[in-house]
């Protein structure tokens, strides 16, 4: 088994009731992996908007990784995406996660002018986005002419000082078959796929890959999944974890059993405090238990 990865979900709160800034340095220093930032930039709750925060966290720390989880492909032209991968990348020494989705908030779009697609439509320009970023990075002047999106010739200096992994957010048959196929990385929610059917999907995934003549296990498999150290098991633990540490890492193990490699933790409560708790009395046991494996 691969040695897993674990991170920190990131509220981006605007209320002043949490520091999301804060919290990923703390995140740093307890030795998390990597912390994400969801992007809903719509709605009535103060909110950051997810790149500007991710630059912020960027900048006050020094070592973790930053993702997007993930950004709603609609809101953002998929050549400026890639441009601003590249330079976040470049000042944070080679630490983005570029996370995308082909976005599951219609009202979000509609709100901010922003297309409206079909589920099929949301596919097809999702894998045209990841055409149009790549091309983007890799040719002197890239040109395009897609359903979804068009450009003619776009400069974009400097490169890409590495591969900067695309992680995408995909839920269907479609979807899935184009992670496998051209993505870095996979990370969907347990909310939304709990456990037993995550692992079929993890094989779907798998072999999209191996069909597209790439070596599966070359990818990122992470998984959002909310948790709560103390206090009672949740009822639906197929979606959520929950109850004392001896009860969430059996939980934690399980996610990893079905071959994800990287486990990022929505808590709950006192966030400070039960980042900690996860740092201290899950993350270790569970990397101890994986070695010993």
């Amino acid at each position: 088994m691969k040695a897993p990865r674990f991170g920190i979900s990131i509220i981006p709160s605007a209320s002043g009731r949490s520091d999301p800034v804060a919290e990923a340095v703390h995140a740093e220093e307890l030795g998390f992996d990597l912390v994400t930032v969801w992007d809903h930039p719509h709605g009535e709750h103060p909110s950051f908007e997810t790149w500007t925060l991710m630059t912020w966290i960027a900048a006050r720390t020094n070592r973790i990784l930053v993702a997007s989880d993930v950004l709603g492909l609609p809101l953002r032209l998929p050549a400026l995406t890639a441009k601003m991968a590249e330079s976040l990348d470049r000042l944070s020494n080679g630490r983005l996660i570029l996370g995308l989705g082909g976005g599951g908030s219609d009202a979000e779009f509609a709100g901010y002018g922003a297309p409206v697609r079909s589920p099929d439509e949301k596919v097809d320009a999702l894998e045209e986005a990841l055409t149009v970023i790549r091309g983007a990075w890799a040719e002197p002047a890239f040109t395009f002419q897609g359903r979804h999106y068009r450009m003619d010739g776009t400069l974009l200096e400097p490169k890409p000082a590495h591969s900067i992994p695309i992680w995408l957010g995909t839920y269907g048959p479609r979807a899935r078959e184009l992670t496998g196929r051209l993505a870095d990385g996979w990370i969907p929610s347990l909310a939304y796929l709990p456990l037993p059917k995550a692992r079929r999907s993890i094989a779907d995934v798998r072999a999209s890959a191996e069909r597209a003549e790439r070596d599966p296990d070359d990818l990122d498999y992470a998984v959002n999944v909310g948790v709560r150290v103390g206090g009672p098991a949740p009822p639906d633990p197929d979606r959520r974890l929950g109850g004392e540490p001896d009860e969430i890492i059996e939980g934690v193990l399980e996610i990893l059993d079905a071959g994800f490699t990287v486990v990022n933790f929505f808590v709950g409560g006192r966030r400070d405090e039960q980042a900690e708790r996860v740092a201290r009395e899950i993350v270790p046991v569970v990397g101890d238990a994986v070695s010993a494996s």
